[in-house]
C-alpha cells in the first residue's frame, strides 16, 4: 500500500524544465495575454538560470530561493512578491496538476512587505519636467507620455501592437484587469510622438507588432512568441522589468507612479469622480478615491484658506 504515493510523486521525474514551463503557459490560468506574458518573462529567466534541457525534478528547493534572490532579490518588494508568485504558481501546478516530482519556493523567500507610499503621486511640474528634458530616449519618452496622459496600467500599454492604434481618434483598445476590453485614450503630447516612434530608417513606418521594442533582437535561447516579435525589426516586445528599470534610472520613479500621479492630478483639479473612474476604468469608487488623494502642492495651496486676511488699507 506504501508504494502508491511514491509512484505518484515520481510521475513525470524526466520532464524537464523547458516542457514543465511550456505545459503551464499552455493552461487556461494564463490564458490573458498580460498575465501570460508577466508568467512567462518570469518563468523563463528562471528556467535559463537553471538550464532549461534540466530536469525538473534534480532541482532542489534551494535552487529556486538562489534564483529569484539573483533575479530580483534587489528590487522593490512588489517585484519581488510579483515574480515570486509566478515561479509559486508554476511549481504548485506541476505538483498538484501534474503530479510531478517539482522543487517548492523555499520558506526563506518569503513575500515581503510593500509599504503604502503615502507621497506616491508626484507633482505635475515634475511629471511635465521630466517628460520635456532631452536626454530621455524617444521610446521611454513616448511611454511614459503614453501612461501619463492615458492613466492606465504599464502592463496594458506595454502589451499594445501597432496595428491597435486608433491614431485619428488618439486611442487604443486594451485589456483590463478583468480580461474585458476598454478603451484609453492620450493628448497631444503622445500623438506627437507616436509617429516618431513607428518611423522605421528607411522613412517608412511600422504597421504591425508590438508598439514597445526593446533595444536588440532576442537570443535563440529566449526567443519569445511571434506575437511579441516586431515583423519590421525583429525585435522583442520591451518587457515590463526593463521599462521599471529605466523609468528608476533616468527618474527614481516607478511605472505605476505616472498613473497615481495622473489620477490625483485629475483629482487636484476638481474633476468629478465619476469621470476619474472612467479615466482609470475603476469600478468600486472606494478604490478610485485611494488614487485621488490630494497632492502635497494641492494641500499646500488649500492652507492658503487658513490664513489671517491681509488688512487693506
Amino acid at each position: 500500500m506504501s508504494a502508491a504515493p511514491k509512484v505518484t510523486a515520481l510521475r513525470g521525474g524526466n520532464v524537464s524544465l523547458a516542457a514543465a514551463a511550456d505545459a503551464f503557459l499552455a493552461t487556461p490560468r494564463a490564458a490573458n495575454a498580460n498575465t501570460h506574458r508577466a508568467y512567462a518573462s518570469a518563468i523563463d529567466r528562471v528556467i535559463v538560470l537553471l538550464v532549461r534541457d534540466r530536469t525538473l525534478a534534480d532541482v532542489a528547493d534551494a535552487e529556486i530561493g538562489a534564483a529569484l534572490a539573483e533575479l530580483w532579490g534587489r528590487c522593490a518588494p512588489a517585484t519581488w512578491n510579483r515574480n515570486r508568485a509566478a515561479i509559486a504558481s508554476w511549481l504548485t501546478w506541476c505538483q498538484t496538476r501534474k503530479h510531478w516530482a517539482a522543487p517548492s519556493v523555499p520558506a526563506e523567500a518569503e513575500r515581503r512587505k510593500e509599504n503604502a507610499d503615502e507621497t506616491r503621486a508626484v507633482a505635475k511640474t515634475t511629471v511635465h519636467r521630466l517628460l520635456s528634458r532631452r536626454d530621455i530616449p524617444l521610446r521611454e519618452k513616448t511611454l511614459w507620455r503614453m501612461l501619463y496622459e492615458t492613466a492606465a496600467r504599464a502592463a496594458e500599454i506595454l502589451a499594445l501592437n501597432v496595428e491597435d492604434l486608433d491614431l485619428e481618434h488618439r486611442r487604443a483598445p486594451v485589456r483590463s484587469k478583468g480580461g474585458s476590453i476598454e478603451w484609453v485614450y492620450w493628448d497631444s503630447g503622445t500623438a506627437h510622438l507616436l509617429p516618431r516612434l513607428l518611423r522605421l530608417p528607411d522613412g517608412s513606418a511600422r504597421t504591425r507588432g508590438p508598439l514597445f521594442l526593446s533595444e536588440r533582437r532576442p537570443v535563440p535561447a529566449r526567443r519569445p512568441a511571434a506575437a511579441d516579435i516586431c515583423p519590421h525589426t525583429g525585435r522583442a516586445r520591451l518587457g515590463y522589468d526593463r521599462a521599471r528599470v529605466l523609468l528608476e534610472k533616468y527618474a527614481g520613479l516607478d511605472l505605476h507612479q505616472l498613473r497615481h500621479s495622473a489620477a490625483t492630478h485629475l483629482g487636484e483639479a476638481e474633476v468629478p469622480l465619476q469621470l476619474i473612474m472612467g479615466k482609470t476604468r475603476h469600478k468600486n469608487p472606494r478604490t478610485a478615491m485611494r488614487y485621488v488623494k490630494p497632492g502635497a502642492e494641492a494641500i499646500a495651496k488649500v492652507t492658503e484658506v487658513l490664513a489671517p486676511r491681509r488688512r487693506t488699507h
